[in-house]
């Protein structure tokens, strides 16, 4: 009998476990959470189309204007002058830079002024008795001539009369020798042939120079080139006189200059157009890296954007409705960072900023700045 109750009971305790826990089920509720719909915040700005200035960036080295590579004519030991053959060293036009032991050679030329001289002394009987109408002329001529001085040049010769006898006597073949004599002796002289500043010497005192052999260079600081390399994109662009914004590597301090050339000639190679910019400022030096921005042209009805908002497909995002979508413009010019670009409607609502994800028909909330006022007691 105990077994039997204890069965009974057991069936009961299963059943009954077996309705409770499917009234627990039964009573369990399913929270689902709801799906919120994410709108992502862009930011925007109006169009309003303007005249946009093209500016093309280039960059080079300054080079002064005016330089001269100084090279010897002549042979013979360089002798020290009133100021030293260094760099640095700065001389005014006209001074003597270098100066050539020219001793030697010196007497050469004086040997053949001499006899240039003996030879005019001995046509003048002749001149007196076969042409006392020339004898003045040619008489005042001698009188003037100074060997120690540089030859005059003859007296000018009207009759053919004259020039043959000037001529048959030898006069012009040694007057022409002399000059060339003279003319070659100057150049044991080199003078400053403007104001500027050695910025090279290759030789010192003492030393024998030979001809053909580089001495050294010499600039003139006041003026300075920029020579830059332009796309040929914009070679139909940039003019003669234009005003050019420069700005040194540190970007401490700006000058301006202007374009004073273009050179006709594109390399192939890179397919670029050089053009100069002269630029004056006493803090200038030679070699000094700078930067200018060329005003190239002034693009009308055109604005201008970050490239990263401009599609492959030349498109670009609009807000309507606070929907974006995609409108084609046409773009006329690509910087590092910006693109020109035309064709967008006036009051046209654009993205300013680029936007991750962003797809047509995306739904999005333009970014509205916040304006807080502060009273102060």
């Amino acid at each position: 009998m105990r077994k039997i109750i204890l069965s009974v009971l057991g069936l009961l305790l299963i059943v009954g476990a077996f309705f409770g826990a499917k009234a627990i089920i039964a009573s369990k509720k399913n929270f689902r959470p709801k799906a919120e719909k994410v709108v992502k915040t862009v930011f925007t700005e109006v169009v309003k189309n303007g005249t946009v200035p093209i500016v093309v960036p280039a960059n080079g080295n300054l080079r002064a204007k005016r330089r001269v590579e100084l090279y010897s004519e002549v042979q013979g030991v360089f002798k020290g002058g009133s100021k030293l053959f260094k760099t640095g060293t700065a001389f005014r036009k006209g001074e003597t830079i270098i100066r050539i032991d020219a001793a030697e050679y010196a007497a050469s030329v004086q040997s053949a002024k001499s006899n240039l001289y003996n030879q005019l002394t001995s046509i003048m009987p002749d001149l007196r008795l076969d042409y006392p109408d020339i004898f003045p002329k040619w008489e005042a001529y001698l009188n003037g001539f100074d060997l120690a001085e540089s030859t005059p040049e003859l007296p000018e010769m009207v009759s053919e009369k004259e020039k043959f006898f000037i001529s048959g006597r030898g006069i012009l073949t040694s007057y022409y020798n002399v000059k060339n004599l003279e003319q070659r002796l100057s150049k044991y002289r080199i003078a400053a042939p403007f104001n500027g500043v050695l910025t090279e010497a290759l030789v010192t005192e003492g030393t024998l120079v030979r001809a053909g052999q580089k001495l050294g260079e010499f600039i003139n600081t006041d003026v300075y080139e920029l020579e830059v390399a332009v796309s040929k994109t914009y070679s139909d662009m940039l003019k003669v006189g234009e005003a050019v914004e420069l700005t040194s590597l540190d970007s401490e301090k700006t000058y301006t200059g202007k374009v004073v050339r273009i050179n006709a000639n594109i390399d192939q190679a890179t397919q670029t157009i050089q053009a100069f910019i002269e630029v004056k400022d006493n803090s200038l030096k030679e070699g000094m890296y700078l930067e200018a921005n060329l005003d190239a042209k002034e693009e009308p009805n055109a604005i201008e954007i970050d490239r990263n908002l401009l599609l492959e497909s030349n498109q670009i995002f609009v807000v309507r409705d606070s929907i974006l979508d995609l409108i084609d413009v046409r773009p006329v010019y690509f910087s590092d960072k910006k693109v020109v670009i035309k064709e967008v409607p006036d009051g046209t609502t654009i993205m300013a900023k680029p936007l991750i994800g962003a797809y047509t028909g995306m739904a999005v909330k333009i970014y509205e700045e916040k304006t807080t006022d502060t009273q102060g007691s």
